[in-house]
């Protein structure tokens, strides 16, 4: 390696320091933990790495054997010394390749690990954790900083053996040739490591601010780029202020980048110099002992090829303690994710279902949000502290029953609770007190499998993911083939809209399923559903934020979705639930009434208010 190319990797490390950031006094036995996994491939690895060091030593040694040969005009030990250094140089490239495979395996075993069980994990929390954290700091756990504790293992670790040895073995063989010279080769050496620290530290500091407006800049451009975000651009006419923004950012960048390439470029040329300076320090004291007959000249060629190889592995763990550090901090931040207890899981023993038509009951049930700090990582929302606020209750005393192939709809103002039964029944959440019931059993006591197939759930965004129709739709039932996806379909009435389609079901919805008008994506939802079969339905606000035409076509694929099953509907249009067996009017998490519409309406009570409130030309 040259003594440019060790200057570059000196800025390299130094410039990639992390944050003063502690991370937790368990974590070095955690990744131990996950080290012992691999402990024979980490063997061949660290045995490997051993090797190439001793013959990285070796070269220098043999090619200083050579200059002795020729000036003893010996030609056969110059061939045979020419013969071991080219079968060096074949075994230490072929050896390479081999702790390079060991390096890769380890570590792209170790990303594999690390991500299916942070994406596994997740999965499991609940959707309070999806409401609070951003995306983009959850994917950059999953992408990041799993990459981050990755280099621990294939470059840092490596690094720190192969450094060690070669280091120790440089040294030896130095010392052993000329311990004054070396002594007087290692006095430069903090002409070399001083600098590469504090410049080190300065570019850390513009790649700091580099990435932060690199952050800036991708996402203003995710947000102005999507559909959404560019139409409310387009409205409030700002696309000049738009550019002017983004392109303030861009010349920082390039202010930033020219500013680092001139230091790195200054700092190179020094180190290069000094490297010059030690070589010849190396030559002018060694030729002037070679002329005095205390030394060879073959030992002069030595230790001036093992100087740079002794520069190279004092400026590489120079660097080596943020290096760790670095990685400590990647593994603390994915292990952080992974010690969120999800606050909903299957007990043991859970059985599933009972076969035949359900009820449903909700006993006494009582419920409050969780806290922030039960559910979410103050990193994750980017905040200094996560919200004190929470376990405010949000239902008191809710007891109500659904007899199989009954409808119940639940009405109210917005915040009352309503969703939150939903949400409940689904299992998204537990409750605090008192009991929610599938058939007779207790949510908490059922598998969470049967739970899903039991209880079908349409929401009011209708969301879809950025797939195909077919693909979104046996989200419900993955085993269910082209007629059945077909039947459900033109049960949702949307047969001839999907027929029409060039692609037909190959057709791609669109991020969020754009392609579609809000009430053909709530209609997806429904034929979703009607592919699972549920045999209880829950629809929170389905036509919420449908026209008159929509929600006709929606209700009709919603009649069809209902029939014969137990239902919960959530509705603001009273219109809609005219029809239930039973109304609930929920207000402040309470139950204040129930019965059916007529009955509702003789009382007076808050549902004929409601009532009068929904009517055509009454105030809003």
């Amino acid at each position: 390696m040259s003594m440019e190319n060790i200057a570059r990797t000196a800025l390299w490390n130094a410039s990639r320091a992390p944050d003063q950031r502690p991370f937790r006094p368990g974590t070095p036995r955690r990744v131990l933990a996950m080290a012992r996994e691999r402990r024979r491939l980490l063997a061949l690895f660290v045995a490997g790495s051993v090797v190439l060091a001793v013959l990285a030593v070796a070269t220098p040694v043999l090619a200083g054997r050579v200059v002795e040969a020729v000036g003893a005009r010996d030609r056969t030990l110059v061939t045979t010394l020419a013969l071991l250094i080219a079968a060096v140089a074949l075994a230490e490239a072929g050896l390479g390749l081999v702790v390079r495979w060991l390096s890769a395996t380890l570590g792209e075993d170790l990303i594999l690990d690390l991500r299916t069980r942070v994406f596994d994990h997740v999965q499991r929390m609940p959707v309070a954790f999806f409401t609070r954290t951003r995306t983009g700091a959850l994917v950059s756990r999953l992408n990041n900083d799993v990459l981050g504790a990755q280099r621990a293992f294939s470059d840092t670790l490596s690094g720190i053996v192969s450094n060690v040895v070669a280091l120790v073995l440089t040294a030896a063989v130095m010392i052993g040739i000329s311990w004054r010279i070396t002594a007087l080769a290692l006095v430069l050496l903090p002409v070399f490591l001083l600098p590469a620290r504090r410049m080190g530290r300065s570019l850390a500091l513009l790649a700091r601010r580099a990435a932060h407006l690199d952050a800036a800049m991708i996402n203003q451009t995710t947000e102005r780029f999507s559909a959404p975000g560019a139409t409310l651009v387009k409205l409030f006419g700002r696309p000049q202020e738009e550019s002017r923004s983004f392109a303030a950012a861009a010349r920082a960048v390039r202010d930033i980048g020219v500013t680092a390439a001139v230091r790195r470029t200054v700092f190179v040329t020094a180190l290069t110099l000094v490297s010059a300076l030690a070589l010849a320090l190396v030559y002018g004291v060694g030729g002037l002992a070679a002329v005095a007959g205390t030394l060879d000249a073959g030992s002069i060629v030595t230790l001036a090829l093992l100087l740079t190889r002794l520069y190279a592995p004092l400026t590489a763990l120079a660097g080596a303690r943020a290096d760790v550090t670095s990685a400590l901090v990647s593994f603390d931040r994915v292990f952080e994710v992974l010690d969120l207890v999800p606050l909903v899981q299957e007990a043991p023993g859970a059985r599933p279902v009972r076969p035949g038509p359900v009820a449903v009951e909700f006993d006494h049930v009582g419920f409050a949000y969780p806290a922030a700090a039960d559910v979410s990582l103050a990193s994750l929302e980017d905040v200094a502290t996560l919200d004190a606020r929470g376990g405010v209750p949000v239902l008191h005393d809710v007891s109500f029953r659904v007899e199989p192939g009954q409808v119940v709809a639940l009405v109210g103002s917005s915040g009352a609770g309503k969703s939150t039964i939903a949400q409940l029944l689904a299992r998204l959440y537990d409750v605090d007190s008192g009991a929610v019931r599938v058939g007779g059993d207790d949510v908490r006591d059922l598998t969470t499998e049967s739970l899903r197939r039991t209880v079908g759930v349409v929401t009011q965004d209708g969301h879809l993911f950025h797939e195909s129709l077919r693909a979104n739709l046996r989200l419900a039932r993955p085993d269910a083939d082209d007629a059945e996806i077909h039947d459900a379909l033109r049960r949702a009435r949307l047969g001839d809209l999907v027929a029409a389609l060039p692609e037909g079901l190959d057709t791609v919805v669109g991020e969020r399923g754009y392609r579609f008008s809000g009430g053909e994506r709530q209609r997806l939802t429904i034929a979703r559903l009607l592919l699972a079969h549920p045999r209880v339905v829950v629809l929170d606000e389905a036509t919420a934020h449908l026209d008159n035409a929509s929600e006709t076509a929606v209700q009709a694929a919603l009649d069809e979705a209902l029939q014969g099953r137990t239902a919960i509907v959530i509705a603001h249009r009273l219109s809609t639930v005219r029809g239930a067996d039973q109304i609930l009017v929920l207000e402040a998490g309470r139950i204040v009434e129930r019965g059916t519409h007529d009955e509702l309406l003789d009382a007076g009570g808050r549902y004929a208010e409601l009532h009068r409130l929904s009517a055509p030309g009454a105030p809003r």
